[in-house]
């Protein structure tokens, strides 16, 4: 693999459903799979982190609303553009260089290289599929 052409992705840093019903998302993943998803803030992102779940970073359920109001500062998903299903984050080595990267491609950004209020550095970009995708540094899951 030529890690020269690419954006120097580490590791997938999370993934994981945006929800529209918090409650029927709750109790499918948390009462019938079992998952250890515990409550982040306020509201209803739920999540695990810290190899709670396997082969996963960091796994949450992310409400349609608060992915809305991390990428365009309202609650309201635009309507001129596909809604997501979910959410996939890659970190990478230099959050400035992935972004730069990402618009020499023509990759058109939702947030760019912004300082998230948690402490990590995002930028976001809807795949072709629909996916809500992110190039991150996440300072708390480098070290594991």
């Amino acid at each position: 693999m030529n890690r020269e052409a690419g954006l120097g992705v580490l590791f997938v840093a999370g993934f994981g459903p945006i929800t529209t019903d918090a409650e029927s998302s709750r109790e499918l993943y948390v009462e019938t799979l079992g998952l250890p998803l515990e409550p982040y803030g306020e509201g209803d992102y739920l999540l695990t982190e810290d190899g709670a779940l396997k082969g996963c970073r960091h796994f949450a359920l992310w409400p349609l609303a608060q992915a809305a109001q991390s990428c365009f500062g309202c609650d309201e998903w635009p309507a001129d553009l596909p809604r997501p299903q979910a959410w996939l984050e890659f970190d990478v080595e230099n959050i400035a260089v992935a972004t730069e990267g990402l618009l020499a491609r023509g990759c058109q950004l939702l947030v760019a290289d912004r300082q998230e209020p948690w402490g990590q550095r995002v930028t976001r970009f809807l795949s072709p599929e629909g996916l809500l995708l992110a190039v991150s540094e996440t300072p708390w899951l480098r070290g594991s």
